[in-house]
């Protein structure tokens, strides 16, 4: 079994963490450095910055802020919103940044993904997909989570896997903030359908769920934010969780 990795985002917005519920109703959670400094010290495997604002706004992720982080931390650093071209990923990845996140600008240029891949190599590439349920299963949402693609999320998964995307951020809309748990059936659907990596997000409340997460979602990584922010866990406390329980964590 290959190591689980957990991940804290800081979803930014303003030059400020924020935190809401279901991608609404945002709240000051802290500064984004000093923040991905603590989880750094606390023993991130990665860290995730994503700019929930920019692509609402149309305005591009604040590369200074991802400057700053990666001068401060030693550890792989996603980055993402409002990513739209090639030169947007450049700059993203001249900052600092291992990795991007793409969600709304695939979905209306799927070939985006597989000319980033190209230029840039699969591992760097993440698609973010924000999920919703709907009648018949789960569809991805653009703009923040606030306009309905009209895509099947599963087989969105699989055609982004197909033009080279290198992992999937999962976002679950619905539990997103509510500490309820991962939407573990949704994490299954499409895990059991990519072979490259599935990162978990959205619902994360106590161990247990992460660790529902990773065994019964087959997840290969966990992504955190309100629990972690309001000092709810720590990173140790999570990791000793998953190895009393057999996972493998680094």
């Amino acid at each position: 079994m290959l190591t689980v990795r957990i991940i804290p985002c800081l979803d930014v917005d303003e030059g400020y963490v924020v935190k809401g519920v279901k991608f609404k109703n945002l709240t000051v959670a802290g500064d984004p450095v000093e923040l991905a400094w603590k989880y750094f010290q606390q023993g991130a495997d990665e860290l995730a910055f994503l700019d929930v604002g920019a692509s609402v706004k149309s305005r591009k992720t604040m590369v200074e802020v991802v400057r700053k982080i990666s001068e401060k931390i030693f550890i792989p650093l996603t980055a993402g919103g409002g990513l739209r071209s090639l030169e947007d990923i450049r700059e993203l990845l001249l900052a600092g940044a291992d990795k991007v996140a793409l969600c709304t600008a695939p979905v209306e240029n799927p070939q985006l993904i597989q000319k980033a891949s190209l230029a840039f190599g699969a591992q760097c590439i993440v698609l973010s997909i924000d999920a919703a349920r709907t009648n018949s299963g789960w569809h991805a949402f653009t703009k923040g989570g606030t306009k309905d693609s009209g895509l099947e999320a599963v087989e969105w998964a699989v055609q982004a896997e197909a033009l080279g995307a290198g992992e999937i951020l999962l976002n679950s809309i619905d539990c997103d903030g509510t500490r309820q748990g991962y939407d573990l059936e949704l994490l299954k659907a499409v895990g059991q359908r990519v072979k490259i990596p599935v990162i978990a997000s959205g619902g994360a409340g106590n161990p247990e769920q992460i660790y529902q997460a990773i065994v019964t979602g087959q997840a290969d990584a966990v992504l955190l934010a309100s629990t972690l922010h309001y000092d709810e866990m720590t990173i140790s406390e999570i990791k000793q969780y998953l190895k009393s329980k057999g996972v493998a964590v680094r």
